[in-house]
């Protein structure tokens, strides 16, 4: 990378990397993410009529399916432009300045994982949206992870605080308890359930009331604290001062020397704790009633770093090796990542991108270090609201797509070719769930290859294989739902029609001890034969470990050019196990010895002797049969309770605690998946439709001894 010049904003840009925000807004399935997306872009003048979830009139779920299941499937990224507005009394850090704010609203249903994953990799900092009634849920938890993971800066939004049973004091404890986040309100519901109006603004001391007569919500007036929340407010304002104090050297040094702590300060002090991950501020309020949107935006703008506060992102050379850190800065050479990839309807193949450093331009090459492809860029768009605008140039920090580009994967990098540089991708979870399709007519065959290669490429979670013994195509991925709208949009999209089997559970193998595994492939038919001989030893991994292999023969009992043989026969002897021919994961093999025959020996002998070798290993070192569980939680009635833990534990579930959340009875239980085909119709039918669950991948577990025959029996048919 170029060293960057002091100024890292190209005279041309529009907005300066400080003044903008690329921010993500992620929480469980329900907590009311697209409704606040869209109120965003109300606020900001992106869009003119607000749409809703419910009527399927929505700016980010453009899709057929989203609209119709009132859900969010694809993460959808927009652009928006925010100025805070100047309020008697009222100390904002960026107020008077416009500032650019790319909003990407992701999916809350854990079948759809992968698009909050790769979206987290490219955010700058995170809105987490918690339901006020529930609290944290099991996805609110997976979301959280993945942000930790990738180290993004975090405000919460306890949202619904309308609705019946809303609690914003239990969602604040739900977070610090279950989340371990240094969680502070900065902006508390004024009121809750029919009677919020507004919120108290805990730092400025202040109240901001919503006028009644207003049903948009955009106009408020700032009011004095009521009296009865004073002295509440003042505890609030303490206790925050005291939790940024501790954490803050130059908050801290005013509360050691007992000197007056401004607002600004106090603010300062908190953007720097936010973006070093170490305090999240807290706002309440709810989208759907139009009240606190607007100061949750100016929390964004306050609170969440730009593009220059992040830490550099880190990439290698592919030729070397060597680490690069890409920094923000219009001027270095460029620098991004492919973090999706769309069919769009209207445009065509559509790769989204986030710059990291430098700038890209219509006519501009740009080189794909995995390939080692240079590709010319056509056309550039950014997506703004519902709509799509081309646009001619785009900078360090923003987040683009680019039309018609070819050959290229979710978490390619893009770059000068000059300086070959590949960022780390994201990662994404193993699929737990598969089914056979078949097309319906000859006609249907290719047009489905086609459909399921594009449908691949877009979701890095959904796969497609040919099934050796039967021919069939497999699919699979993270749910039912989620081959649900594979199917679907197959169908709509390609205009296929597909038949498809029962759904399978993902399966997998392991070894519970340590064994030696012996191979030998001898023929003799006259003339040249085939000699191989290869002996390995097997031992479990740690779980998650995955598949690790070493070469550890002495003296040459193998030559060195049979060990890359040796190897790809071991890759390939644990896509199939011992138990059900299912992959084997978490198992380290040592190849420790071997022979050979300096005529009859070859690459091919000795790739069988491997596979032989450890299908012995295997046998011999107690291989068992795992399955996927699942961590669940349902939502019930106090009434109903009884009747839903019976039904788990006929499902072989395992409780794991239970508590109550108002007048309904949260129960956590850990539940194999193989279990849980049907469980919705199970639980409306036991609670007459007023319970609801949510479950989320947890680990893989050994099938008992009592199901394995039945499990076995199955893959048999």
């Amino acid at each position: 990378m170029a060293a960057p010049a002091s100024n890292p904003n190209s005279p041309d840009r529009a907005y300066p990397l400080d003044r903008t925000r690329n921010i993500g807004i992620a929480a469980h399935i329900d907590a009311g993410k697209t409704t606040l997306t869209e109120r965003i872009l109300f606020y900001t003048g992106m869009i003119h009529k607000i749409g809703e979830v419910h009527e399927g009139t929505t700016a980010t779920d453009w899709m057929e399916q989203e609209r119709e299941r009132g859900i969010t499937i694809t993460s959808a990224a927009t652009t928006c432009f925010w100025m805070q507005r100047k309020e008697e009394g009222v100390v904002k850090l960026f107020s008077g300045v416009k500032n650019r704010v790319n909003i990407i609203d992701t999916p809350g249903h854990v079948d759809f994982t992968a698009e909050v994953e790769r979206s987290l990799r490219v955010l700058d900092g995170a809105v987490a949206v918690f339901c006020g009634v529930a609290g944290v849920q099991p996805q609110s938890e997976t979301v959280w992870r993945q942000a930790t993971k990738y180290g993004v800066p975090r405000i919460a939004f306890v949202n619904k605080m309308d609705r019946t049973g809303a609690n914003f004091e239990n969602a604040l404890n739900d977070m610090r308890t279950k989340l371990g986040a240094n969680a502070w309100p900065i902006l508390i519901p004024l009121g809750k359930e029919d009677y919020l109006k507004g919120q108290l603004d805990v730092i400025n001391k202040k109240a901001i009331v919503y006028s009644d007569n207003d049903q948009f919500g955009s106009t408020y007036t700032v009011e004095e604290i009521p009296a009865e929340h004073k002295e509440m407010i003042d505890n609030a304002y303490e206790e925050l001062v005291s939790a940024v104090a501790d954490l803050d050297d130059e908050v801290g040094t005013l509360f050691l020397e007992e000197k007056p702590i401004s607002i600004e300060a106090l603010k300062q002090g908190i953007r720097r704790l936010t973006i070093a991950n170490k305090f999240v501020p807290v706002v309440g309020g709810s989208a759907f009633k139009n009240k606190g949107v607007q100061y949750l935006v100016d929390a964004v703008v306050d609170y969440l770093p730009s593009p220059l506060e992040t830490l550099p992102a880190h990439g290698q050379n592919p030729d070397t090796g060597e680490e690069i850190l890409v920094k923000a800065d219009d001027n270095a050479k460029f620098c991004s990542l492919a973090f999706k990839l769309w069919s769009d309807p209207f445009v065509g193949k559509l790769v989204f991108f986030r710059v990291y450093s430098g700038k890209l331009a219509k006519g501009d090459n740009v080189y794909n270090p995995r390939t080692n492809k240079r590709e010319r860029i056509s056309r550039l768009i950014q997506i703004q609201a519902d709509k799509r605008e081309d646009i001619d140039v785009c900078y360090s920090g923003d987040i683009a797509a680019i039309v018609g580009i070819k050959n290229i994967t979710t978490g390619d990098t893009l770059c000068d070719e000059d300086h070959p540089v590949i960022l780390e991708p994201p990662t994404f979870p193993d699929t737990v769930i598969s089914m056979a399709v078949e097309p319906k007519t000859k006609i249907d065959q290719e047009k489905m290859s086609i459909a399921l290669q594009r449908l691949a490429e877009e979701d890095p979670t959904f796969r497609v294989r040919t099934d050796e013994e039967t021919g069939q195509t497999i699919i699979a991925g993270m749910g039912e739902l989620h081959l649900e709208i594979i199917r679907d949009r197959m169908l709509r999209e390609f205009k296929v029609e597909a038949n498809s089997g029962k759904p399978q559970i993902a399966y997998r193998e392991t070894i519970t001890g340590e064994a030696v595994g012996e191979g030998k492939l001898v023929k003799q038919s006259g003339g040249r034969g085939q000699y191989g001989h290869v002996v390995v030893r097997v031992a479990p991994n740690e779980r998650g470990k995955g598949i690790t292999i070493e070469n550890k023969t002495v003296g040459g009992s193998i030559p060195k050019d049979f060990i890359p043989a040796v190897k790809k026969g071991l890759e390939e002897a644990v896509l199939n196990g011992v138990v059900g021919g299912y992959p084997v994961i978490d198992v380290n093999i040592d190849i420790i010895d071997g022979s050979f025959h300096e005529v009859d020996s070859n690459e091919m002998a000795f790739k069988m002797a491997a596979i032989f070798a450890a299908k012995d290993g295997f046998k011999k070192a107690k291989a068992i049969l795992l399955e996927p569980i699942m961590k669940v939680e349902n939502l019930t009635p106090e009434e109903y309770q009884g009747d839903i833990l019976g039904d788990l534990n006929r499902r072989r579930g395992r409780i794991q605690s239970m508590e109550a959340k108002g007048n309904l009875s949260a129960v956590h239980a850990e539940v194999p998946l193989a279990e849980m085909f049907g469980y919705s119709t199970a639980i409306r039918s036991l609670s007459k439709g007023r319970s609801s669950y949510s479950m989320e991948p947890s680990h893989f577990e050994q099938v008992p001894a009592s199901v394995l025959a039945a499990v076995l029996d199955q893959k048999g048919s």
